[in-house]
């Protein structure tokens, strides 16, 4: 038994998960099992945690198996009473490990905890949100949730081995993008509540995996990951609802930002709102 088994879901980052792994060995108090799983990376992470870091578990796909089902192939291995999941662009800073053990072992009401996510610049990154996506609408579906919080950053979650377990971790139709809101809201769901640590500070760089890819692509990825947690926690007349709003959101938006893109001093990001509420409109409409 060790105090804390460590997923980290890895592709294409090989030059931010040496970093990673060794900000992980240099924490202090704390017995740690770090399992490392490559989805067919085609740089030479693989080369990176072999070769550096032999204590590492390594598992070796060969296909992006995603980050749901990545994290799931390994949950048997990890014997420990919590799970921490990982991003490979971070780095954990010292004593946060420690700071993440002690509060889950203080407040036995939360299922799942995120931590102080910050910028290599250490300005705060958005990591943890009190609303579901289209929770205006859906409010007789979460109603009687336990907690204030709805959901935290993937990037850096610490949850209770057990519980990810029991509840089967995490749902493979998600891909990429939407795995922490549907975990965090299935949690709550089982009567738990979600936690903030932010004692325990880890830096993210983020979007490291995604960063060969266009921004529509991106989008598209997140708009549809939006579709499944619609689709298997909200009733049809509230997807409805929710669909015709984006529908007219996207729709308002294209024609302001056409119709301002001439004068705009900033042309670049203009585009990318353009490509956004394209695919959005594409993607919700019917």
């Amino acid at each position: 038994m060790c105090d804390l088994s460590v997923i980290i879901v890895n592709y294409n980052t090989a030059s931010f998960i040496k970093r990673c792994l060794n900000a992980l060995s240099a924490q202090e108090d704390v017995n740690l099992k770090v399992i490392v799983v490559d989805n067919a990376s085609n740089d030479n992470g693989l080369e990176v945690v072999r070769n550096g870091f032999p204590r590492v578990e390594l598992i070796a796909n060969k296909q992006n198996l995603g980050f749901a089902r990545g994290n799931n192939q390994v949950l048997k291995f990890c014997k420990s009473e919590y799970i921490y999941f990982l991003n490979p662009d971070t780095e954990v800073q010292q004593g946060a490990l420690a700071a993440m053990i002690r509060f889950m072992d203080a407040h036995p009401e939360v299922g799942l905890g995120g931590t102080r996510v910050v910028n290599p610049d250490g300005s705060p990154q958005s990591s943890v949100e009190t609303r579901y996506p289209g929770q205006k609408y859906a409010r007789e579906e979460l109603k009687g949730l336990e907690g204030d919080i709805a959901w935290v950053l993937g990037a850096s979650m610490i949850a209770r081995a057990g519980l990810i377990e029991d509840l089967g971790g995490f749902d493979e139709r998600f891909l990429l993008y939407g795995e922490e809101q549907d975990l965090c809201l299935r949690i709550r769901k089982a009567g738990w509540t979600i936690g903030h640590i932010p004692e325990a500070i880890v830096i993210h760089w983020g979007g490291q995996s995604e960063r060969d890819n266009l921004p529509g692509e991106i989008w598209k990825k997140k708009f549809e990951a939006e579709l499944v947690f619609y689709r298997k926690h909200y009733t049809k007349r509230t997807i409805r609802a929710i669909r015709r709003a984006n529908v007219v959101q996207a729709l308002w938006r294209l024609v302001t930002l056409r119709l301002t893109f001439p004068f705009s001093a900033n042309r670049e990001g203009c585009v990318k709102k353009l490509e956004k509420y394209r695919v959005a409109l594409k993607t919700f409409g019917p």
